[in-house]
């Protein structure tokens, strides 16, 4: 079904946010989704045309689909595009120059599966995988994998070496480098959903009791060494905006944090490190997180670092994705903009994460905006850019 949008104005959301030197010229953010069309890991002229479209229509900030870092095992698919080699760093330049000459910003996600990575279907499938404790994570979870992957995935392998450890790192900085040579605006850093920097803030999969391991305070540290180096690599003036969630890919119902104090103490050593946003990934905006309260992970991101956050999560759209019964195919567009609004409008968060609504309309901010009928959504809008 579609609904008007013209119950609820969203221009509050039409306020400019300044992160170090880029200046977001409102609070809708382009949120990162997979697309899969770079060839070889080099986004073309079609990838450049996707990101233009919606900075032509007044996205704040363009955040890309995850970009594998300069390391062999970051990313399996080929189609995912990498931020090292000279002709991806070419399309990507090509990118940029599109979206800012649409006057839009754009930060690239950086991305590093770790665990979840499917050496078969990568260009480099003899690269070994770098797991914080050697294990997939736990049994019985929720999940919207195939069986036969987990399966696949499940075998234990050994821990990751410090050396191992440091070469990830290094990948990450190296390729926040190349972002910041080629023009992007700042750093988005995918540390949610089960990936590498997830695996060691997660305590079923980091069993760890040396540096990168203990308790969820010492679980930290690789993520804090990450942003660290690439603090260390990008212009001081560049902002850095980490992603974050409870849910894991191992398992929908996951907890990263028990309670708001658990969150304060893993997020507060991130911030220090040079993080300006966070971007608390959860499957459906108006999710509560913690009993005795109402506020949504964005909204408890900020409570306890005091930095600006970032929403996201079914916004313009009935279901959030992700459980085995919610597939991104099953939602359709709906108005729960008077949710949002009534979040944001209480200061709960400061930017707005717009995913599948956007894939499917490059046009939705107008159609929010003027209170006109959403898209109804096209399942197949995922599987091609337009």
């Amino acid at each position: 079904m579609t609904e008007t949008a013209n119950a609820t104005s969203i221009e509050p959301l039409f306020q400019p946010l300044t992160l170090r030197s880029a200046t977001l010229a409102n609070r809708i953010v382009m949120a990162p989704m997979t697309r899969e069309f770079s060839p070889n890991g080099v986004p073309g002229e079609d990838v450049a045309r996707y990101y233009a479209k919606r900075a032509a229509t007044g996205v704040g900030l363009i955040i890309t689909e995850g970009v594998g870092v300069d390391h062999p095992a970051s990313v399996d698919k080929t189609g995912v595009p990498l931020l090292h080699g000279e002709a991806s760093l070419a399309g990507w330049r090509r990118v940029v120059d599109d979206v800012h000459a649409a006057g839009g910003l754009i930060f690239p996600q950086l991305w590093h599966q770790g665990i979840v990575r499917d050496p078969s279907t990568s260009a480099h499938p003899d690269a070994p995988g770098v797991r914080p404790s050697g294990i997939w994570g736990p049994e019985g979870g929720t999940v919207s994998l195939e069986p036969e992957f987990i399966e696949f995935l499940r075998p234990v392998s050994r821990p990751a070496t410090d050396e191992e450890i440091q070469d990830v790192i290094d990948g990450f900085a190296r390729s926040a480098a190349n972002a910041a040579k080629i023009g992007f605006d700042g750093i988005a850093i995918h540390g949610g959903h089960g990936y590498i920097l997830d695996a060691f803030l997660w305590g079923k999969t980091n069993l760890r009791d040396d540096k990168w391991g203990g308790d969820h305070i010492g679980r930290t540290r690789f993520a804090v060494e990450v942003v660290k180096a690439i603090r260390a690599v990008i212009p001081d003036t560049l902002p850095i905006i980490y992603r974050f969630s409870q849910w894991k890919l191992q398992d929908y119902r996951a907890e990263l944090a028990h309670t708001p104090k658990e969150l304060e103490e893993i997020l507060t050593p991130i911030a220090q490190a040079g993080v300006d946003a966070f971007d608390g990934s959860q499957r459906y905006f108006n999710t509560p997180v913690f009993e005795g309260s109402d506020l949504n992970l964005a909204g408890w991101a900020r409570k306890v670092t005091g930095l600006p956050s970032m929403t996201v999560g079914g916004v313009g759209l009935n279901k959030g994705f992700g459980a085995s019964t919610v597939k991104r195919t099953d939602s359709d567009s709906v108005n729960n903009l008077g949710l949002l609004m009534a979040r944001f409008e209480r200061g709960e968060f400061d930017l707005v994460g717009v995913g599948r609504s956007l894939l499917n309309d490059p046009d939705w901010i107008y159609k929010a905006r003027a209170g006109e009928p959403f898209e109804v959504f096209d399942p197949a809008n995922l599987r091609r850019l337009t």
